[in-house]
């Protein structure tokens, strides 16, 4: 899979790549509930690893190819 995020790089709140993903109150509701990417909390900080939010992407996707076989 083509990586949707830079590996190399970290993420904060307020980056426009993160929107692909979930406005802020979205990726805010997926931390208060334990969804969503893993993330690092930094004091106030929120903290998310470009190798993390692919790991994430690619276990979201959905094939719907496979997914209709039985």
């Amino acid at each position: 899979m083509a990586d949707l995020f830079d590996t190399n790089r970290n993420y904060v709140l307020g980056d426009p790549e993160l929107e692909l993903i979930g406005d802020r109150e979205k990726l805010a509701q997926w931390r208060h509930k334990n969804m969503g990417p893993a993330y690092y909390k930094l004091g106030r900080k929120v903290i998310y690893r470009g190798c993390d939010l692919n790991d994430w992407a690619e276990a979201s996707r959905v094939d719907p190819a496979v997914e209709g076989r039985d």
